[in-house]
């Protein structure tokens, strides 16, 4: 009998309704998948008022149809599915157990709405990879003491992949002679993110480094810290401002500034300044997060 022991529960200790819904959905429904076994999973639906929608892998609400009117119908499905899965899968309970995730459980009282997501691959016998990719979301109600299925709309789409927020328009082009930015940049402003200035800090307060390069590595760091507060990082950056107190060092900063920004490269300004003492650079710069349309 297939065992999933190991898989750590999120909400052990800390909810148990939620705990239990995920042991209901997640735990003991792949462990029966992958066995074929119907009846160590038959306990969990409320048989009486099952109904499930097929979402058929559409967006539009208009294309779903009354898959699975009661649950004999959905048993027979269920069943078939598994049957097919664990006959041309390599290691189907691993990869299941991976590509399963449990991504909102809203609790109302003796009702709950789940949702959950398939998005991995799943190995083959005959050396093929197919990708699981599909989510459902599942009605639960508190029957008779415990969490029980009463329905779901399920083979829906997966999210679709956010659009990059920044992109180089074609054609963009700049002099031979240009340092490591780009010419210009598209950008989608729904989710823009500035961080002020930054600067060889430490937490502290003390200056690390005494080299334009050194300095420019803390710098740069530094913004990556900030940015990630917000979610993103620096392949999020579409405009930097860089300001040095000695221009001729400006190669040396690009040396660093090559090795952590990841492309595209954001437009960028370098301007000669004095600075605060001790400080060689300073870096400011806008991102933005890319969004789900």
């Amino acid at each position: 009998m297939t065992s999933l022991a190991h898989l750590r529960n999120p909400w052990d200790g800390a909810d148990a309704d939620r705990a239990e819904i995920w042991e209901m959905l997640v735990r003991r429904d792949i462990e029966a998948y992958v066995e074929a076994d119907w009846e160590r999973v038959a306990d969990d639906f409320d048989g009486g008022s099952f109904i499930a929608v097929d979402g058929a892998a559409s967006t539009d609400p208009d294309a779903w149809r009354l898959g699975y009117p009661g649950l004999e119908e959905y048993r027979e499905r269920w069943l078939h599915g598994a049957a097919q899965d664990v006959a041309r899968a390599l290691d189907p309970a691993a990869d299941f157990a991976a590509a399963t995730f449990l991504d909102g459980i809203e609790l109302e009282r003796d009702r709950a709405l789940v949702h959950k997501r398939f998005d991995g691959p799943l190995r083959l016998q005959d050396g093929d990879v197919e990708t699981l990719a599909w989510r459902t979301i599942y009605l639960c109600r508190r029957i008779d003491e415990r969490w029980r299925i009463v329905g779901f709309v399920g083979f829906l789409p997966p999210r679709p992949a956010p659009a990059p927020a920044k992109r180089v328009p074609a054609g963009a082009a700049q002099h031979v002679t240009a340092g490591p930015y780009s010419p210009v940049l598209e950008v989608d402003p729904r989710r823009t993110v500035v961080i002020s200035g930054q600067a060889a800090i430490a937490p502290d307060g003390a200056l690390i480094g005494t080299t334009v390069r050194e300095q420019a590595r803390a710098t740069l760091e530094n913004c990556r810290a900030q940015l990630q507060t917000a979610g993103l990082d620096l392949a999020d950056v579409f405009k930097v401002n860089v300001y040095l107190t000695d221009l001729a060092e400006w190669e040396s900063f690009n040396e660093v500034y090559r090795e952590l920004m990841p492309a595209p490269l954001p437009v960028r300004t370098a301007i000669g300044c004095q600075l605060l003492p001790g400080l060689l650079v300073e870096v400011e710069l806008w991102a933005a997060a890319a969004v789900v349309a």
